[in-house]
């Protein structure tokens, strides 16, 4: 497996991707906004679109994001988010990969810590971002979404 940013023409990949990752997700809008969003993703210095390819087929994703930041020495920090590998593959150490490949490009951008979140609630997925080096105890996270109409 190689891992790369995945480029603009990748979008469609990077879709059918995402259907790995939820099995019920919000419906996508019309293709412009869907095109609109893509752009912004590809055209900030501070979101990277990760892929991790099999000859050539994108078979795990994520996306971190670098956000500036006051404190610690003015040092930002990384998000990561939708980390996906397709069911086909699972199994075989590539999510590990391309999580430590993400690390990687956080710490050479100064990060000082880099924090993601899953909604798989089990022990094997803990165990999985554990031995990528997250620390589930490290911190507290929390959640609030919009109230619904």
């Amino acid at each position: 497996m190689f891992v790369r940013e995945i480029g603009e023409g990748d979008l469609a990949a990077l879709l059918a991707l995402y259907a790995h990752l939820h099995q019920q997700d919000d419906p996508l809008p019309d293709s412009g906004i869907v095109e609109t969003v893509w752009q912004h993703i590809q055209s900030s210095p501070d979101f990277f679109a990760l892929g991790g390819y099999v000859d050539e087929q994108l078979i795990c994703s994520c996306c971190l994001v670098l956000v500036p930041n006051l404190t610690r020495g003015c040092r930002p920090y990384g998000v990561i988010e939708n980390v996906v590998t397709h069911e086909g593959f699972r199994g075989n150490a590539y999510g590990s990969k391309l999580l430590q490949h993400t690390l990687e490009i956080a710490w050479s951008n100064n990060c000082y810590k880099v924090m993601l979140m899953t909604g798989r609630l089990n022990e094997k997925t803990f165990e999985f971002y554990e031995s990528v080096g997250f620390d589930r105890h490290a911190k507290q996270a929390f959640i609030a979404k919009p109230p619904k109409n």
